[in-house]
């Protein structure tokens, strides 16, 4: 797809595997159930970004829906991921993501 956003989910995924944050294998059907933000009860963030975020957003442009409106996902990136050593490639790709959907 040649979305631009689209672009940035699959940087995401790059950056998450080369990172290192990317999970072979799936997550509970119960754990997708929570109702917190970012799944926090039940899952890490970046296995919220693997799991739900990027799902979703894929599925809402394959459909042509609109994406979520004024985004904000790079800040809970800062507090999950801060100590994380390739930090500043997924804030980088977040914040790209976040100014993209937002405009």
């Amino acid at each position: 797809m040649d979305h631009p956003v689209w672009q940035l989910l699959d940087e995401l995924e790059h950056t998450l595997r080369q990172a290192k944050l990317w999970q072979a294998e799936p997550v509970s059907e119960q754990a997708l159930q929570s109702t917190q933000p970012f799944c926090c009860d039940t899952l890490r963030f970046e296995q919220w970004l693997q799991f739900v975020f990027i799902v979703k957003m894929r599925t809402l442009l394959q459909n042509g829906a609109p994406l979520p409106a004024n985004m904000a996902i790079a800040p809970m990136a800062e507090v999950s991921l801060a100590q994380h050593h390739q930090f500043n490639a997924l804030l980088g790709v977040l914040q790209r993501l976040d100014s993209a959907v937002s405009e």
